[in-house]
């Protein structure tokens, strides 16, 4: 079993229903063609507008319908938008259980999407596709390998493609999105 954790393609903003930009449909298509052979069981997505259009191509490809999950939705850094978010953010990569106001930790939303990675992978049912965001899939990331921090976070693209092999231990994740 292998698990595909994609970050959506480039999108017009931060919001639930931003949808994605003009190069974000056309990095749609592209993601549906590498992703298109490798006998994909199942699609799971945020869902936010622009998570689930990243994979719809993909779907509509597959004859696969697209299950939302809130467990994948963005993560909360905080309840308002903060001019310092960045340094905010990298912070609590260091300290995991930092929980500024009105958000959540980043412990908190690991625990969350390892909840809809703990049901698939029990489930054995074939290789499945995650769609999230950039900040839950770098805490997912961490999650398996615990040298992943805000660099790597910084260094994610729009779409971007991890993959989770299940078939020995550990469990590796493997930028496979060139």
């Amino acid at each position: 079993m292998k698990l595909f954790l994609v970050r959506h393609c480039s999108a017009e903003g931060q919001e639930a229903a931003a949808p994605l930009t003009t190069a974000g449909q056309e990095q749609a298509q592209r993601l549906a063609d590498f992703l298109q052979g490798k006998e994909i069981a199942r699609i799971i997505s945020s869902p936010f507008l622009r998570a689930r259009q990243s994979v719809q191509p993909l779907a509509d490809r597959l004859g696969l319908p697209i299950d939302a999950d809130e467990r994948l939705a963005e993560r909360v850094l905080c309840g308002e938008n903060h001019p310092d978010w960045r340094s905010m953010l990298q912070r609590t990569f260091d300290d995991l259980d930092l929980i500024f106001a009105g958000g959540e930790s980043s412990r908190m939303a690991m625990n969350r999407a390892l909840g809809v990675i703990g049901e698939v992978t029990a489930s054995g049912s074939g290789n499945i596709v995650l769609a999230t965001h950039g900040n839950l899939l770098s805490l997912l990331l961490k999650h398996y390998d615990e040298r992943t921090g805000y660099s790597e976070w910084e260094r994610l693209t729009n779409p971007d493609v991890y993959e989770l092999s299940f078939s020995k231990a550990p469990v590796r994740p493997v930028r496979i999105w060139a």
